[in-house]
C-alpha cells in the first residue's frame, strides 16, 4: 500500500503559461486552494475533490462540458518512477508514448511523482439548475449540451422528470447557493436515508420516493455564482454503489431510452427491480490519452447509483448487468474507477492503443512490481505468466491503485 499524502508541495508556477507543477500526492481540494492563491483554476472539475491528482489522472477522472476534456488531458508534463526504478520525465515532446500511456496509467506503469497541470485564470461560474422533461432533453440533446459551457443533467428513474444544470464563466460577484437546513439536510439527507433504509424491506416504495423528492426538492429553478471549483463540486450524500460508462455522445439518447424502457418494465413486475435516483449524465471532449474512455471520441458519461443507507447493502447486480449490456452494445467504455466486467480482449477491441499500452506496461514493469488483482483481471492477457500468480509468494509485490471515489 502506497500513501503519497505527504508528497503535496508546489514545485513550480508559470504565471505566463498558466501552469502549476505539484507533487502527485496533492489532493484536488488542496490543489484548488493552491491555484486560487495564484489566480488560477482548473478548467473542469468532477463532482468531488477528495482524490490525489495522481489517482485522478490514473483513471481519467472527468467533469462535464462538450469543449472540455478529462483531467488526464490537462497534464502537460509528468515524472514517473517505473518498476525497474528508472525515473522518466515525459511530455508531448519527450517520451511521448510513455506520456500518453501514463496520463491514464491505472497504476500499472509505475509511480507518478509529479505533474504539471494546464490551468486558466481563476473564474467564477454562474450556475442555473432547472427542472425539465426527459423526453424534451433527449429529443433536443444537441441543443441542450451546447446551451452552456458546462452541462449535466440528472434523470429521476420511475419518472420522466430531470434536472438540468448549466454553468458558464462570469464576471458576476459570488452569490453562493443557499441551503435550507430543513429541506436539504433534515429532509434531503437524514430523512431520505431513513426512507431508503425502510425501502430495503418495502422496495415498492422506491418509485414513490423518486416522485416525492423531485416534487419537494428539485422542481424549482436554482441559480447561484461562486468560485468555479465550488460550483463544480457537490454533496454526494451517503455511501453508494456506483457504475459509470462512457458512450459516444451521439448514442446517449438511445442509451437512456433503453434504460428507461427496462426500468419501467421492471416496475410493472411484482418482484421487479426498483432503482434509486438519480442517473447522472455528463459530457467530455475527445482526447489523445491512450486509455481515456474519451480517447478519439467525445463521450457521454452515464452514471447509475444505488445508495447504501447506513452502510447497509441493497440489491444492485441485476441493474448493473442490464445497464452494462446496454452500454456495451452502444460502444461504451467503463470508467476505470468503477467496478466493471470488461477484460483484456474486450479492451483490445475498444481501445485502438490498448495493445501499445500493454507493451508499455511490459517495458516499464517487466517484473510485475505493480501488478495487482485489478491489473491481472482487466489488463493482462489470460495466458500471461503473471495472471496465474495470485499471491505474494509468486514473486510480485502488491501495489494499491488509487481509484476515484463515487461521483454521484
Amino acid at each position: 500500500m502506497l500513501n503519497m499524502d505527504k508528497m503535496n508541495r508546489v514545485l513550480a508556477h508559470d504565471a505566463y503559461g498558466c501552469t502549476l507543477t505539484v507533487e502527485a500526492g496533492v489532493r484536488l481540494h488542496q490543489l484548488h486552494l493552491m491555484l486560487q492563491q495564484r489566480g488560477m483554476a482548473l478548467s473542469s472539475v468532477g463532482s468531488i475533490s477528495d482524490q490525489s491528482i495522481a489517482g485522478a489522472i490514473a483513471t481519467a477522472t472527468h467533469g462535464t462540458g462538450m469543449e472540455y476534456g478529462d483531467l488526464s488531458s490537462v497534464i502537460t508534463h509528468l515524472v514517473i518512477i517505473d518498476g525497474t526504478g528508472r525515473r522518466h520525465e515525459c511530455d508531448g515532446g519527450g517520451e511521448r508514448d510513455l506520456f500518453d500511456a501514463a496520463r491514464c496509467g491505472l497504476g500499472a506503469l509505475g509511480i507518478v511523482t509529479q505533474v504539471t497541470v494546464q490551468c486558466e485564470p481563476a473564474f467564477n461560474l454562474h450556475a442555473i439548475q432547472t427542472p425539465e422533461n426527459l423526453d424534451g432533453i433527449l429529443d433536443n440533446l444537441r441543443e441542450v449540451v451546447y446551451s452552456a459551457e458546462h452541462v449535466r443533467f440528472w434523470w429521476f428513474p420511475h419518472t420522466d422528470d430531470a434536472v438540468v444544470w448549466r454553468a458558464n464563466r462570469t464576471t458576476m460577484a459570488a452569490q453562493p447557493a443557499s441551503e435550507s437546513f430543513l429541506r436539504d439536510r433534515m429532509y434531503g439527507f437524514h430523512y431520505y436515508q431513513l426512507q431508503l433504509y425502510k425501502a430495503r424491506f418495502t422496495p415498492d416504495d422506491i418509485p414513490r420516493l423518486a416522485r416525492e423528492h423531485f416534487d419537494n426538492r428539485f422542481d424549482r429553478r436554482i441559480e447561484w455564482v461562486d468560485d468555479s471549483y465550488k460550483v463544480f463540486n457537490f454533496d454526494c450524500l451517503f455511501p453508494q454503489y456506483v457504475n459509470e460508462w462512457a458512450v459516444p455522445w451521439e448514442n446517449a439518447a438511445e442509451a437512456l431510452r433503453q434504460l428507461r424502457i427496462w426500468i419501467n418494465s421492471e416496475a410493472r413486475k411484482p418482484k421487479g427491480v426498483r432503482v434509486h435516483f438519480p442517473v447522472e449524465v455528463r459530457f467530455v471532449k475527445d482526447t489523445d490519452v491512450w486509455l481515456s474512455p474519451a480517447y478519439g471520441q467525445t463521450v457521454c458519461y452515464i452514471g447509475v447509483i444505488m445508495y447504501r443507507p447506513y452502510h447497509k447493502s441493497v440489491p444492485y447486480k441485476k441493474y448493473w448487468r442490464v445497464y452494462e449490456d446496454i452500454m456495451r452494445t452502444l460502444g461504451g467504455r467503463p470508467h476505470w474507477a468503477k467496478a466493471h466486467k470488461m477484460f483484456y480482449y474486450d479492451f483490445v477491441n475498444l481501445y485502438p492503443r490498448f495493445g501499445d499500452f500493454v507493451e508499455m506496461r511490459k517495458r516499464c514493469d517487466p517484473n510485475g512490481v505493480f501488478v495487482n488483482d485489478y491489473i491481472r483481471r482487466h489488463i493482462l492477457p489470460p495466458d500471461h505468466p503473471l495472471t496465474a500468480a495470485r499471491d505474494a509468494g509468486k514473486g510480485e509485490q502488491g501495489h494499491l491503485l488509487t481509484l476515484e471515489t463515487a461521483n454521484l
